[in-house]
């Protein structure tokens, strides 16, 4: 299909068949709008199934095991029925927890979750909303999900949870900056915020060719972000129990793995669009180059965290601090001399 992409077609078969059986455009928007958001929610809570079993078979290929085969042909249904059995489990409430900012904390961690979809360009035209300050909106979105974790340690009325959530807000905080930072060379290099400019200039070119260090960068502090091992210590169970989550139980709890692989899924496309070119590619579709990408990277923080062992609190702010933070502001500097001498011949 040439022209528009084969999603953005769709949308607009869409919208011209609504338009025949409502009264004006203003409600035709309305129904897309909602259209819109029940296609994101669809696609992270079939994302978590999918993720799930893909990272059970991750592990059982990088440590030689069996991995989920029973449940289903291959094992495709057992995270199916992981679902059904936490639907089923009993909503525990400890006595003396403080029960709004308890049970509040883990939906206030998916809604950023799910807002930080709103700017991926899953193809050409094919984004929720191509805002001209794509990166920074995505940015600062993805910060605000330490606040649900301190909520939870701190609700949940116990020093294991606290120590937890303490955890996870010095760590986000440490490792948003050269986050961050890693992101600038891309920017210097488009001259725009907005992800589609991004991805168009990369057409010829990948951004991980010219930025290696920064995403080397971006992977590891992204790593830290998600909470994944080894830089899991917001749940260190040799530690702290389970950290934050340790006072929950059943969709209370599966709320704050969604949203972990809700992010694992937003910051592999975020990877992709950046750094590897977005829905760029020959012959086959926008939409699957992207999800090719996409999977790479998911496949890439999977296999992080079943090599690395857990690294101790001290060693995971100086790493950030010391080595990650000066690689990134390294970058931009060589960054715009690049293309400061570029200009000049």
């Amino acid at each position: 299909m040439s022209g528009d992409s084969q999603l953005h077609f769709l949308a607009n078969w869409l919208r011209h068949i609504l338009g025949q059986f409502l009264p004006d455009a203003g409600w035709v928007d309305l129904v897309m709008l909602l259209v819109n958001i029940g296609a994101i929610l669809g696609l992270i809570s079939s994302l978590a199934i999918v993720l799930v079993y893909m990272e059970r078979k991750v592990c059982a290929f990088m440590q030689l095991r069996i991995g989920p085969n029973r449940v289903g042909p291959l094992g495709l249904l057992q995270t199916t029925a992981d679902m059904l059995k936490l639907l089923a489990k009993e909503d525990i409430v400890p006595a003396k927890v403080d029960k709004w900012v308890w049970a509040l904390a883990p939906v206030l961690l998916l809604v950023p979750s799910i807002a930080a979809y709103a700017v991926i360009p899953f193809d050409n035209q094919a984004v929720y909303s191509d805002l001209n300050i794509g990166i920074f909106y995505f940015v600062a979105i993805s910060a605000q999900t330490s606040l649900a974790f301190l909520m939870a340690g701190w609700g949940s009325n116990n020093k294991y949870s606290l120590l937890g959530g303490m955890r996870v807000v010095a760590q986000t905080i440490s490792y948003e900056i050269p986050l961050v930072f890693s992101l600038v060379g891309v920017i210097m290099l488009t001259g725009s915020l907005r992800m589609s400019d991004i991805v168009a200039a990369q057409k010829g070119l990948w951004f991980i060719c010219l930025q290696p260090a920064a995403f080397l960068v971006y992977v590891i502090a992204a790593t830290a972000e998600t909470n994944r091992a080894p830089f899991d210590l917001a749940e260190a169970e040799s530690e702290i129990v389970a950290g934050p989550f340790t006072e929950y139980s059943g969709m209370r709890w599966a709320l704050f793995f969604l949203a972990e692989y809700a992010n694992l899924f937003a910051v592999s496309a975020i990877a992709a669009t950046l750094f590897l070119g977005g829905w760029n590619g020959p012959v086959l579709p926008g939409w699957l180059w992207f999800a090719i990408k996409t999977t790479v990277m998911v496949y890439l923080f999977m296999w992080f965290r079943w090599t690395f062992p857990r690294i101790r609190v001290d060693q995971l702010m100086s790493f950030g601090w010391k080595l990650l933070l000066p690689v990134a502001l390294a970058n931009i500097v060589i960054t715009g001399i690049g293309i400061y001498a570029f200009k000049m011949i």
